[in-house]
């Protein structure tokens, strides 16, 4: 307990007490040398993270170009769509028709 006192080590001329305090300093200057390698180590986790999430990013909007290259078909393909639809009301109409008998299936010549 006297190293931590500040009695033994301590260098001709200094009062225990100047001798302590010294001490006491070191012991802060390796609490604080502790912190900053602790939050170092954190900063740099961090920026490995991101780097990696950077990569992503940019392989996602690599791939776009892929994506969307068949963009000018979406309004032939709705309008093939809307044809399809009013072929099927059509048949659809004609068979509720047939089946209700409010009309013919030749269209009123029967």
């Amino acid at each position: 307990m006297p190293l931590l006192l500040g009695y033994a080590g301590a260098p001709d001329g200094y009062a225990p007490e100047e001798a302590t305090f010294w001490w006491v300093a070191v012991g802060m200057g390796f609490v604080v040398l502790a912190v900053v390698i602790l939050l170092l180590s954190s900063l740099v986790s961090m920026v490995r993270s991101i780097d990696r999430s950077v990569v992503g990013v940019r392989d996602t909007l690599r791939a776009i170009p892929q994506n969307t290259a068949n963009c000018a078909l979406i309004p032939i393909t709705a309008d093939r769509v809307d044809a399809v639809l009013a072929e099927g009301l059509q048949h659809h109409l004609f068979l509720t028709r047939v089946l209700t008998g409010s009309g013919t299936p030749t269209g009123g010549k029967g």
